[in-house]
């Protein structure tokens, strides 16, 4: 698949700069920078996911408590 982006003369000698300096490709550095941005999101609302359910129910287990119940 390809897609376009719209990028300024600055942004865009900005971006050759840094993959050069990483010694990576343009399509590379692209394709890896938008796949971290979305994991680190998906991430983050994990993160809340969790904390709200926590926040309902805050009780913990230690490790112990959690290899005995998974049976390790």
């Amino acid at each position: 698949m390809t897609i376009s982006v719209r990028l300024s003369d600055k942004e865009t000698e900005l971006i050759k700069a840094y993959a050069e300096m990483n010694n990576i490709s343009l399509s590379e550095l692209v394709r890896k920078a938008v796949l971290e941005k979305i994991e680190d999101e998906y991430d983050l609302e994990c993160y809340k996911k969790a904390i709200k359910e926590y926040n309902k129910n805050p009780k913990t287990y230690s490790i112990d408590e959690v290899k005995k119940e998974l049976g390790l």
